[in-house]
């Protein structure tokens, strides 16, 4: 593939979504080394309940593992500014505020009782519970340019009974809803902070006309974040949406790809193909956009879950050689094999995929942090996902000779018994090996919550089967030797 353009002027930030598998500390500090190293410019930091909310918000914070202190917070961004990074921190007010709206003392600040990300915009204690949210943040970021508001994916939005209300008024709608909202909150961060700027996602935009968002009260006031993660994303489309905005006056825009995180809610691999895809088909929408379209720069996200209740994503050490691949594609137009050779001497490794990387040599783990965690992680998913274990239980052994029928009046063949209790034993012993290394890894590099987590998640859906059929094998076995005993006691 011919060379495209490579990214036009403008910020490259490194996403970091805490809402799962947060970093410990002195690990996020030399990932943001690793950062600047292969090409970042930024970090966007989404701390969700990481955060060290105080006062009243106190109860934002993690329970299942400690979140970020003060001083862990500061840290960041000094480690940051010492590598020339800045860093952008994310606040969601609007959408996605499941981690605000879970906890009951603040269930009746939702839109609906059964949706927990999205925030009721007609309480007052609502719209003051999220703009004390991003007091606290703001001021936590001293020498932060800018904020990002979130406003993404407000599901069902309209549907309470207060914004139902108000819409019943002619000439109201759904959009207005959406603006009225968000531009409370972006003014007022302004008119508290005058010289920051306030970044949004653009999605619930998208679907505006130009009058609509010209008169939004928006122009001037954010600046759109354009999010696309498909490898196949629409070009044409993206651009047409890009004048679109500029039309209407809001001609400061962002971009946001993907490097990791939004291949699939479960993800554990990251594949960086798919990644580099999405990149090449983002350097063909700046080099088609016309001229007086002011593109700040480009995010590249790396969500760690869907949602705040959603499972792990890929841990970031199995998407860093995405990341380094995504980012030299964005700074030389494409990844040949001399952009391949800079990922492979940047980060110590034998190919861009993680899947087919060479087991690690010593002495390169300050190159990729992590790296022995995605090496074991590849194997141990590699026996896991194998055709011997998923089908396990659909084996002729189990479904000849230990189907349900079976294991409920505890009858087995004794000689089929011990085929299975072998091969079952057998896997276990492999699985748990493998296991209580990668166990090891994550505990030097995340809480123990993650480890449970990440073990709970793709572990146990395996393991568990196997476990349940040793042991039933072994109580009918019992049974029959029971029943045995009991029937030659009968014909003394």
């Amino acid at each position: 593939m011919e060379a495209l353009p490579p990214w036009p002027k403008g910020k490259k930030l490194v996403h970091l979504d805490l809402k799962g598998a947060p970093p410990r500390i002195d690990y996020l500090h030399k990932l943001i080394g690793i950062f600047a190293g292969l090409g970042a410019d930024g970090l966007l930091v989404e701390y969700e309940d990481m955060f060290p909310y105080e006062g009243e918000l106190k109860v934002l914070q993690a329970t299942q593992h400690s979140p970020y202190s003060r001083e862990e917070v500061l840290s960041i961004q000094e480690v940051a500014k010492s590598h020339g990074l800045e860093v952008i921190p994310l606040v969601q007010t609007f959408g996605h505020l499941e981690f605000v709206l879970k906890h009951k003392s603040l269930w009746g600040l939702r839109e609906v009782p059964h949706c927990l990300g999205t925030l009721n915009p007609h309480r007052e204690e609502g719209v003051r519970l999220v703009q004390e949210m991003l007091r606290q943040v703001v001021e936590l970021h001293p020498g932060s340019t800018s904020v990002h508001i979130g406003a993404d994916e407000v599901y069902l939005l309209g549907e309470g009974e207060e914004s139902r209300r108000w819409l019943s008024t002619p000439g109201r709608t759904l959009q207005q809803l959406f603006l009225l909202h968000v531009t409370r909150v972006a003014k007022a961060v302004r008119e508290t902070w005058p010289n920051l700027n306030v970044i949004m996602w653009d999605d619930m935009l998208r679907g505006m006309d130009h009058d609509t968002l010209k008169g939004s009260g928006l122009v001037g006031l954010v600046q759109p974040m354009l999010w696309d993660y498909n490898p196949t994303l629409d070009v044409e489309n993206t651009v047409s949406l890009l004048e679109r905005y500029c039309g209407a006056g809001l001609s400061e825009l962002w971009a946001a790809s993907a490097f990791k995180g939004s291949t699939n809610v479960h993800t554990c691999v990251t594949n960086t193909q798919r990644h580099v895809d999405n990149h090449l088909q983002w350097l063909q929408v700046a080099a088609s956009l016309p001229k007086g379209i002011n593109m700040l720069g480009i995010a590249l996200t790396g969500w760690q879950r869907y949602d705040h209740l959603s499972v792990l994503c890929e841990l970031l050490p199995l998407a860093l050689p995405s990341l380094a691949s995504c980012l030299q594609t964005l700074l030389h137009g494409h990844l040949n094999p001399e952009a391949q050779r800079r990922v492979k001497d940047s980060l110590g490794i034998s190919s861009v995929d993680v899947e087919t990387m060479e087991r690690s040599s010593a002495g390169n783990s300050e190159l990729f942090p992590g790296r022995r965690l995605a090496e074991l992680v590849v194997e141990l998913m590699e026996i896991l996902q194998s055709e011997e274990l998923r089908h396990f239980e659909d084996s002729t052994f189990v479904r000849g000779w230990f189907t349900p029928y079976h294991r409920q009046r505890k009858i087995v063949n004794p000689l089929i018994a011990q085929q299975l209790q072998n091969q079952a034993m057998s896997f276990l012993a492999l699985v748990e090996e493998r296991v209580e290394l990668v166990r090891k890894e994550i505990l030097s590099l995340y809480p123990a919550s993650t480890a449970q987590e990440w073990e709970e998640q793709h572990v146990s859906p395996v393991v568990v089967p196997l476990q349940r059929i040793l042991e039933d094998t072994r109580a009918s076995l019992l049974e029959m030797v029971a029943q045995n005993i009991s029937e030659s006691m009968d014909g003394q």
